[in-house]
């Protein structure tokens, strides 16, 4: 196991998810686009926050990615199976506690159910597991991630 495998992981993982959560959109099958929540919590320029958020959306895929190989250090043990189980409890992180509880309290421009129609334009919150941008959006988001925790896991256990 090391460090490099992990973040050569991380970043192939985090492409796959991302183009298979841009995929999915452009499909329609969802309207979630993580990169461009996480951008515009600090520009309110659209193009600006999706070129920001894809920086910040690799970047935390390496911080993750990291994670597990922390994870997989601590167990003594790695593998693709054991990364897509990781990657299946992000996937849940990520639709229940990330995006729904702790991004409305840090994103300035995320409304609330208490928003009113004349305030600022804002974000239309996730909800839990992102049911918000439609209906698919946890099938997407869930199998993007085991994809991506697979990436990570396989890395990590070759390298070893």
């Amino acid at each position: 196991m090391s460090v490099t495998a992990a973040l050569a992981g991380g970043f192939l993982g985090t492409l796959v998810l991302t183009t298979m959560l841009r995929a999915a959109g452009e499909l329609r099958l969802t309207r979630i686009d993580l990169p461009f929540l996480l951008g515009s919590a600090f520009t309110v320029n659209r193009t600006r926050a999706k070129a920001l958020g894809y920086l910040l959306h690799f970047t935390i895929g390496l911080l993750f990615a990291l994670g597990y190989y922390a994870l997989f250090l601590a167990l003594g043990h790695s593998s693709w199976w054991l990364g897509a189980l990781f990657g299946l409890a992000h996937g849940v992180f990520a639709g229940t506690v990330l995006v729904n509880i702790l991004l409305p309290l840090v994103h300035p421009r995320m409304g609330t159910s208490l928003t009113s129609a004349p305030d600022v334009a804002l974000l239309e919150p996730p909800g839990f597991l992102m049911l918000n941008y439609g209906l698919a959006t946890p099938i997407v988001t869930l199998v993007a991630h085991l994809a991506y925790g697979v990436i990570v896991g396989a890395f990590i256990s070759l390298s070893a």
